[in-house]
């Protein structure tokens, strides 16, 4: 089959890097693609919010399967476009996708189906905002309600602190149309840990653990990013902990979505914080995580292509999912200033002398022969290992081999990081 896979960072590598795998796939393109994805596929020049150009690739290019990376298209109702075509494609429709699109949408969700969540306040007047900043005490954790590429969530410790944040999403837009609405919401204390599940709006079926880091500097410090990296199984994961998942957090979601008649399929990224109170959801994403499927997917021994058409024909309940022993560590190498300001288009070193690791390119493009950075985040690199310390050994020692001007990485991917 053809396969066109939409989107241009290290998910998408990923998810091409596995795919390419199945005796299925016959060719595959991405749009737009990077410097590392175009060993894989065929790179074309389409942007991920261009859906008329997306669509009508597809048609004149014979493609049989359509992977839909991040989250824009997908609120945008790609995949409603492209089933009104007759494409087949992978990812949840629009409605479904306001579940990613919509922090104050989620929350309504989780309240209705009594799924834990943190408490919280949603206001669109920034007048009203302001006066009831100090509700949930302090820190408290403020949402653009938006898509705002993984950056739209901020945790003010104090209230002079908490008004800043409130005028730049609300008055100077920060962060686009994103900000018009807000979620204030209270501030939960434990240890984050992550599921992505494969959903056909009947079954839904958890991957394995993963845990990933979303402060830019050590010792979880710094502002929110949209990854420095993850490793996987979590340290969390255990018998007692899958069985509490799926008891108060997956079966709900299930039940929520056919009752809401919600026809979810796809894939479904939970967010969770481990409080002293239980496992509460912090968010959802509607789409694979990323840095957590650079840890993921390269574990998976089952043919990505059978559970995407088993999704597609929700026939899930009987796809059986194998996962491989070995542990994996990724690490993200950013750009120095990520994720305020960055530059790019600095020539990268050292690609060729990775002999242990994956390496996964999230934004990087290819001038003149070289591979320069084009993004914040450049690069992830993947290592398996019989343990994560031994993952974390051989991830290190190649992330070492790879320089560029102002490059910045974290050095405690794969440690449990104690919250403060």
């Amino acid at each position: 089959m053809n396969v066109l896979v939409i989107g241009s960072g290290g998910r998408e590598h990923a998810i091409i890097y596995k795919i390419s795998q199945s005796p299925k796939v016959k060719k595959i393109y991405c749009a737009p693609g990077n410097a590392g994805i175009k060993d894989l596929a065929v790179c074309v020049d389409i942007s991920v919010e261009d859906i008329e150009g997306l669509l009508k690739f597809a048609k004149e290019n014979k493609i049989d399967l359509t992977i839909v990376g991040p989250e824009v298209p997908l609120v945008l109702g790609i995949v409603d476009e492209f089933q009104s075509n007759g494409l087949k494609i992978f990812g949840p429709n629009k409605e479904c996708s306001r579940l990613e699109g919509s922090k104050a949408y989620t929350k309504e969700f989780l309240i209705r189906h009594n799924i834990p969540t943190a408490k919280y306040e949603e206001y669109t007047d920034f007048k009203k905002a302001e006066e009831n900043i100090d509700k949930f005490g302090y820190p408290v954790v403020l949402k653009a309600d938006g898509l705002a590429a993984g950056k739209g969530v901020v945790i003010p410790q104090a209230k002079e602190e908490a008004m800043v944040a409130l005028e730049e999403m609300m008055k100077e837009k920060k962060f686009g149309q994103a900000g018009s609405k807000v979620v204030i919401e209270e501030y939960l204390t434990g240890i984050e840990a992550s599921i992505l599940c494969f959903v056909d709006g009947k079954t839904i079926i958890p991957m394995v653990s993963a845990q990933d880091y979303k402060k830019v500097y050590d010792k979880d410090r710094g502002p929110n990013t949209g990854g420095m990296g993850s490793y996987s199984p979590s340290f969390l994961d255990n018998e007692k902990f899958q069985e509490e998942i799926q008891k108060i957090i997956l079966n709900p979601i299930i039940e929520g979505f056919k009752k809401d008649k919600l026809d979810f399929k796809g894939i479904l990224f939970i967010g969770l914080m481990i409080t002293n109170e239980g496992i509460k959801v912090l968010e959802f994403n509607v789409r694979f995580g990323d840095p957590e499927t650079q840890a993921i997917l390269p574990r998976l021994k089952t043919d990505l292509i059978d559970i995407i058409e088993s999704i597609i024909g929700e026939k899930l309940d009987t796809q059986p999912i194998l996962w491989k022993e070995e542990k994996t560590v990724c690490v993200v190498i950013a750009s120095g200033g990520y994720p305020e300001n960055y530059e790019k288009e600095k020539v990268i070193h050292g690609l060729d002398e990775i002999k242990d690791s994956i390496v996964f390119h999230a934004g990087t493009k290819e001038v003149d022969g070289e591979v320069l950075t084009n993004g914040g985040r450049v690069l992830g690199v993947m290592a398996y290992g019989k343990t994560v310390e031994e993952a974390r050994e051989r991830v290190y020692r190649d992330v070492s081999k790879i320089s560029f001007e102002d490059m910045h990485y974290r050095k405690d991917i794969g440690k449990v990081i104690t919250p403060a």
